[in-house]
């Protein structure tokens, strides 16, 4: 009668945010869509590229200032200091949440790439964002036009609103811009793909960042300098 007991309703979307973390993210920007986009095609995204690129290879002299020991890479320490300078107060638990989201291949470093993440994952996820705008203004200006430029882009490709882009959104978006071109399927998947980092069929906002600086280019600067 009263159905079966411990067989929880599990809806067919099988995106689940994986953190407390990517949940507030997640519904970050849910919140954002609602205010709709900009943007106008994705062709609108990538001419903004060049200007992206700049503002944010400006933010080197900041993550060289944060990378104490100069090896390349923030560990937590250098990051809870790098925060504590900003005048942004985290919890510990919020504090390893963001640097386990944000050091992506996991080898106990934010790189410049991923400190690009993390400073527009903070930009997004504060609370008290009048202090800290005013604060990464001081710190890095022009960034903060950047990040509502990434948010902006995001809200654009995703088109049912619900904090994920999914590979028919990726499709309907670039074939927006191509109208009809046969290529544009092939290259909507392959976009997909490059921001798919866990392969689970939906791009939440941090996949998408970390897709970004990659089409930019920033995350070969390292390997270039070697």
């Amino acid at each position: 009668m009263g159905g079966v007991v411990g067989k929880s309703e599990s809806p067919k979307r099988v995106c689940t945010p994986e953190t407390k973390l990517e949940s507030k993210m997640v519904g970050a920007m849910q919140k954002r869509a609602t205010q709709g986009s900009a943007m106008k095609s994705f062709n609108s995204i990538i001419l903004k590229f060049p200007k992206i690129d700049e503002s944010l290879r400006n933010c080197q002299a900041t993550f060289e200032l944060f990378d104490e020991d100069s090896n390349g890479a923030i560990d937590q320490e250098e990051m809870k200091k790098c925060f504590h300078k900003l005048g942004i107060s985290f919890t510990e638990e919020e504090i390893s949440d963001f640097f386990n989201a944000c050091d992506i291949n996991e080898d106990m470093g934010i790189k410049f790439n991923e400190f690009i993440v993390l400073l527009c994952l903070v930009y997004l996820l504060k609370d008290d964002q009048t202090a800290l705008h005013t604060k990464l203004k001081m710190a890095l200006p022009n960034l903060e036009a950047t990040f509502e430029t990434l948010v902006d882009a995001f809200v654009f490709l995703d088109k049912n609103k619900d904090g994920y882009v999914s590979k028919s959104e990726m499709v309907e978006a670039i074939n927006e811009t191509a109208s009809g071109e046969r290529s544009s399927g092939r290259i909507a998947m392959k976009r997909f793909e490059e921001m798919d980092w866990d392969k689970n069929g939906m791009v939440n906002f941090k996949e998408f960042l970390f897709a970004f600086t990659s089409w930019v280019g920033i995350d070969e600067e390292e390997e270039g300098e070697r």
